[in-house]
Order: C-alpha cells, then sequence, then structure tokens
C-alpha cells in the first residue's frame, strides 16, 4: 500500500481541523484523512475505513505528535485542537489561489455572510427543500424534508481569502452523504479563477469535488434569487401534489 509520509499527512489535519470549526476526535479523522490522498485506492481506503489498517493510524499519530511539537495543534485525551500556528500554516500552504475583494458596481458589493444565507434559505423555500444555516459548520444545507437525515445540498459561502477550509467542509459532507457541493465566492472574477484552479486539480486534497462542485457567485445568486422569488406563488401551484 502506498502510504503517504508523516510531513505529508500535516497539512490535512490541520484543513480538517479547521473545517470542524478547529477541534474534532482522532478517532473521526483517520478516515476523511484517507481521501486527501488520491494514490490510496477504493479497496485500500475501504480497508482503512474497516479499521484493518494499525499502520495508517500510527501515520496520523505521528504526524500529529509532529504537529504537536511545532504548536500547530494541542492534543488532550484523543481531542486535537488546531493554534493559530496551525490556521496560519493552512493560509499559508492551502490552496493556490485565494478569492479577492470585488470591486463591481452591482449590488453584490452590499451583500454581507448573512444575505447570501438568507437567500440561499429562499430559494430552498421555493424550490421545496427545507433549508437550514450554520448546521453543523455549514453555511447553509438543505434537505429533502425537515425530517429527512440526509443533506441534498451544501454550500459554503467565501466572501475572500483562502477558500481551503470551505473545500474542506465541502469535501466532507460529499465522502459522507454525496450530498451536492455548492461553493458561492463575491465575484464572477472569483468564480472564473475558482472553476479554472478546480478544473485543473488533477491531483491533491480536492481533486474528487472539482468535478462534483458547483461554484456561483454572488450576482448569479441574487439573479436566480429575484427570479425565483418572483414566481414563487406560480411554483408553488406546479409542485402542489
Amino acid at each position: 500500500m502506498a502510504y503517504p509520509g508523516v510531513a505529508r499527512i500535516e497539512l490535512p489535519i490541520l484543513q480538517e481541523l479547521t473545517a470542524t470549526g478547529g477541534v474534532e476526535d482522532v478517532r473521526f479523522l483517520y478516515n476523511r484523512l484517507a481521501g486527501y490522498f488520491p494514490q490510496l485506492d477504493e479497496t485500500e481506503v475501504r480497508a482503512l475505513e474497516n479499521g484493518h489498517r494499525a499502520q495508517w493510524r500510527h501515520l496520523v499519530q505521528r504526524a500529529g505528535r509532529e504537529l504537536s511539537c511545532k504548536k500547530q495543534i494541542e492534543r488532550r485525551q484523543g481531542r486535537w485542537t488546531i493554534t493559530p500556528n496551525g490556521r496560519k500554516r493552512v493560509s499559508d500552504e492551502g490552496q493556490s489561489f485565494s478569492l479577492v475583494d470585488a470591486h463591481e458596481t452591482s449590488r453584490t458589493d452590499e451583500l454581507t455572510h448573512a444575505d447570501i444565507q438568507q437567500m440561499l434559505l429562499d430559494i430552498a423555500r421555493v424550490l421545496g427543500y427545507y433549508g437550514q444555516s450554520e448546521f453543523d459548520y455549514y453555511d447553509v444545507v438543505w434537505r429533502e424534508s425537515e425530517s429527512s437525515p440526509r443533506l441534498s445540498h451544501v454550500f459554503e459561502v467565501q466572501h475572500k481569502g483562502n477558500i481551503d477550509a470551505a473545500m474542506a467542509k465541502l469535501k466532507r459532507a460529499y465522502e459522507a452523504q454525496r450530498s451536492k457541493p455548492f461553493l458561492i465566492v463575491a465575484s464572477e472574477r472569483d468564480t472564473n479563477r475558482a472553476n479554472r484552479n478546480m478544473s485543473q486539480a488533477r491531483t491533491g486534497a480536492f481533486h474528487e469535488i472539482g468535478r462534483a462542485t458547483t461554484i456561483l457567485s454572488f450576482e448569479q445568486l441574487n439573479r436566480l434569487h429575484r427570479a425565483l422569488t418572483s414566481v414563487e406563488d406560480i411554483l408553488a401551484v406546479f409542485f402542489e401534489r
């Protein structure tokens, strides 16, 4: 089995901790970290998930000790917490592109993170989904119904900065339930840059969800929101059962 070296496991650990709010039980990290390494084929990943590879757990623990020595995480009774030094490393060494501030003249300049979340909730309602914001570290999630355990759609809203944390969250949702991942970015320019970079990500941490992720700008979402909410009453008639 082509295991990665300890040094290569360090950054994915930090990315996972960032995606889960900064702290996680190491027992839940073992399986998720395997998805960061495309050289592990499906059979090998399944073996890891079934707990048949003590060597993998040993490698993750060694990487954790290295991160602890570098003061990038703290380890207490099986719970690992990222430190400011660890967050800085994620920012410095993460995805090769970051989003920039939008300088467009449209109303999207004034849209806040909360505005975008509310738009996504409104669109969910119009389309017959149950939407919820700030659920389990995700910005917005949709379900087929309020009682459905599966997250059908997961959205991360990114105004500026490095997108590693957002992509790590989307990756987690996609691998857990094959949720449809959406990345909402500030401008059309950011959309083009993100699409271009994701299409080039043939290997690496996010290569698997690059093709599955839909990337929309604030303006695209704003137009969709206006169009759908303007005919909400009519759509309700079509969807009525």
